[in-house]
């Protein structure tokens, strides 16, 4: 598994060094965002060439990827197209100065690609070792990503009409999954891995593959997802009101 995770880093450095040039050259960091994505597709896929055998599971893990990574880089290719650079990256690079091109490629580019490693951990454990057959926990494993993928793609669909629609416009979303969850793209996201770490349960040493989901988790909830946007809209009334009511991550009802 070394040589494996090993290849994996290997692949990663040089994607997000080809990333980090094209984004120099666009003077917009938040291309890394859509490339995030369809770095998992091209690092299951290489591994899967280099080390796969073909296991049921194996191809079920990286239909499971390739779906998720497929529609979420094309989805934010749609939202940030035409638009300047995201508020994030913008903000470093006014406080980074001179350093920026240099703190750029470690804090950002270098930064999501060991990030990529760690959470792409469960598929490459998956195609890595020779596999047992199909079992319920992979049953298991295959409706929780679904419940994560569904959470994910219809939120970030309905939070995209919404934003279309001019009368919106200077309003929060509270509607749809907006209603039950205040971040329901990002639950979704953290969901769909776990569900990714149970189908690697049944592989030798799956357990380890649950670094992946852990460390999607904490960066969602507490580093570069929710604490982000809450503080954005941290102060403003309305906001308030919904955040009073309306569950940060996990979804429930909210409260009246």
């Amino acid at each position: 598994m070394a040589a494996v995770f090993g290849t994996a880093a290997f692949i990663i450095l040089v994607y997000m060094t080809l990333v980090f040039v094209l984004a120099l050259a666009m003077k917009n960091n938040g291309i890394v965002d859509v490339a995030w994505g369809l770095g998992f597709i091209l690092t299951g896929w290489l591994i899967f060439a280099r080390y796969g055998q073909g296991r049921p599971r194996q191809w079920l893990a990286l239909a499971l990827l390739t779906v998720w990574g497929g529609r979420l880089a094309l989805h934010i290719f749609r939202r940030n197209r035409g638009r300047e650079e995201d508020f994030r990256y913008a903000a470093w690079r006014r406080q980074w100065g001179r350093y920026f091109i240099i703190r750029s490629f470690g804090q950002i580019f270098m930064l999501q690609g060991v990030l990529l490693l760690l959470v792409i951990a469960p598929l490459l454990l998956i195609i890595g070792q020779e596999q047992p057959a199909l079992n319920l926990l992979d049953g298991l494993g295959v409706l929780v990503w679904l419940t994560g993928f569904l959470f994910e793609a219809i939120g970030d669909r309905q939070l995209a009409a919404f934003i279309r629609e001019p009368s919106n416009r200077g309003r929060l979303m509270t509607s749809g999954l907006w209603r039950f969850t205040r971040h329901p793209n990002y639950f979704g996201e953290a969901t769909l891995w776990w569900g990714m770490a149970i189908l690697a349960l049944s592989a030798p040493r799956g357990w380890l593959g649950l670094i992946g989901p852990l460390v999607i988790t904490f960066l969602l909830l507490f580093v570069s997802g929710v604490p982000l946007l809450e503080k954005k809209y941290r102060g403003r009334p309305d906001w308030e009101a919904y955040k009073n009511r309306t569950p940060i991550f996990f979804p429930w009802l909210p409260k009246k």
